[in-house]
């Protein structure tokens, strides 16, 4: 039985479908992610399958529960940690477990060792008499998790957990999750950072609402139709501005000092590049074809949506 499966679930705000008709089936023990950009749909689909919201049509099941007619028993098996997670600044780490301990209902008895085991888990032990508002960004987003796990969840809903938080911690945070899913824990997590689905076991790419890909990361590279040519030169963002406004029928990113060019014509492109920074006043550049990374197909997936 999949954790998490869904059949054409959709959800209108005003006429406006922020979750069109979006099937997917989630394994047990797995991290599925969640992917695409602000407004996608991402956060919509997190509270449907929490039972947070109600589905305009469509249907779907986590735990083998239906999120509308065993919404309350759901919230038993689910662990949930969204954007703006409700951490009280005012108490300590300790107090805030605790809260939450209490409002899932977990008994004083044998309390004690199950919160040192979360505390030690996620590094907090030696801050646990912290105020909340006095933790940095990561050392918040561990005890959103610890708080989120206090009740033993069977399926994790993560809603960008890492959206702000630097680069160290992210790192920290994933093998936190690597952890839990050794334990059998099923983790559902929505993510703007194609390095993070990078880490996922499967993934799905969601744009306005809709699926545009599911599969395992390197399933969706090869999802792929086009070449890739890495442009390496002096002024990455003049050059890739100069790209974008005369390459017309190709896609370009800008990865660092790395420019992406999306093609179906390598060699001809290849030529046309270089000509275009001859004739923008800057130096031949470094041009060699290189294998799809995952924002390289989701750009492009974005090209096709608006072209077509």
């Amino acid at each position: 039985m999949s954790a998490i499966r869904t059949e054409a679930l959709a959800k209108v705000f005003d006429g406006h479908p922020a979750v069109d008709r979006v099937t997917l089936a989630v394994e047990e023990g797995e991290i599925f992610g969640l992917v695409g950009p602000d407004g996608a749909g991402k956060t919509t689909i997190m509270r449907l399958l929490t039972a947070i919201l109600e589905p305009t049509s469509g249907d779907a099941w986590v735990a083998g529960r239906h999120i509308v007619r065993e919404a309350e028993s759901i919230k038993d098996v689910i662990g949930y940690m969204s954007q703006r997670f409700g951490l009280y600044t005012d108490l300590t780490v300790m107090e805030n477990i605790n809260f939450y301990a209490d409002i899932y209902g977990i008994p004083r008895r044998g309390r004690a060792g199950k919160i040192d085991r979360l505390l030690a888990f996620s590094n907090l032990a030696p801050f646990k008499k912290r105020l909340g508002g006095n933790l940095s960004g990561g050392m918040k987003q561990k005890l959103g998790l610890a708080c989120a796990l206090i009740h033993t969840p069977r399926i994790l809903f993560l809603d960008e957990p890492t959206n702000g938080v630097d680069p160290v911690s992210r790192r920290d945070f994933w093998r936190l999750l690597y952890q839990l899913v050794h334990e059998g824990v099923t983790i559902f997590v929505s993510t703007a950072y194609l390095d993070e689905a990078e880490r996922c076991s499967r993934l799905a790419l969601i744009h306005k609402g809709r699926l545009r890909a599911v599969g395992t990361p390197d399933e969706i590279k090869r999802l792929m139709r086009a070449s890739i040519l890495e442009v390496r030169g002096t002024e990455p963002r003049r050059a890739a501005a100069l790209l974008r406004a005369s390459l017309e029928a190709e896609s370009v990113g800008l990865f660092g000092n790395r420019i992406h060019v999306v093609t179906r014509d390598p060699v001809g492109t290849t030529i046309r590049v270089q000509a275009l920074l001859a004739q923008g006043g800057l130096p031949k550049a470094d041009i060699q074809s290189v294998a799809p990374e995952l924002e390289d197909v989701f750009v492009s997936m974005l090209d096709d949506v608006k072209n077509g």
